[in-house]
């Protein structure tokens, strides 16, 4: 109760830069916790679609391998859907490679769509707990110049800790939101790198399977 105590008290002497500070790591935050809960979302449908479909087109059963990725809207069954439409329209490799290619980038902003207002918000609460600090001895500063010559150290000293609050909450704001944000990054290029070797095996597969039967 006492460090709660604390903390309402740091940001109510912090003064009124405090709450957009507040507000943007709440928004940021979100977005991380967001991000995060869907990515190990995607992670997992990849994980159980390919461990159920690499059996079957490893047989070159592909009719199966379409008829398991038909109404399967996970990320790699998007992607081995393009492949395996193509398979049976076209023999060339380089027409099933551009199909699987043109998936690649429909899926990849999916992956990556508002990891980067991660980053935003931390770079903007750092800049508020700047601003907001400089805006307190703004205020400090004209304040002591109409007081007592036998104040004004007193009243600067503490008009300046109270001001660089903002700074030092600026900063314990935006330190979480890029710790969060290289997580999101490291996290998306791991289901990225993932997808890229499921596109190069599914290829193999359907490349194999024309071999033999031409």
């Amino acid at each position: 109760m006492e460090f709660i105590n604390t903390i309402i008290s740091f940001i109510q002497d912090g003064g009124t830069f405090m709450y957009p500070i507040l507000v943007v790591f709440a928004i940021g935050a979100a977005i991380a916790m967001e991000r995060s809960i869907n990515l190990s979302i995607v992670r997992k449908k990849n994980i159980k679609v390919w461990d159920e479909i690499n059996p079957v087109m490893a047989e070159h059963d592909f009719d199966k391998a379409r008829e398991m990725t038909t109404g399967d809207n996970s990320a790699i069954a998007t992607l081995i859907s393009m492949g395996l439409a193509r398979e049976g329209t076209v023999r060339r490799r380089d027409d099933i490679e551009i199909g699987m290619e043109e998936a690649m980038l429909e899926i990849t902003p999916q992956l990556e769509k508002r990891t980067a207002y991660v980053a935003l918000l931390a770079n903007i609460s750092t800049l508020l707990g700047l601003l907001g600090t400089i805006m307190g001895l703004i205020e400090a500063f004209t304040a002591v110049a109409n007081a007592n010559p036998a104040e004004k150290a007193d009243m600067l000293s503490a008009s300046i800790s109270v001001a660089m609050n903002t700074t030092a909450f600026g900063l314990i704001a935006a330190i979480p939101l890029l710790i969060f944000h290289a997580f999101l990054i490291s996290k998306t290029s791991d289901i990225t790198n993932s997808l890229e070797m499921v596109s190069v095996k599914t290829l193999n597969y359907i490349t194999d399977s024309a071999r033999r039967q031409g």
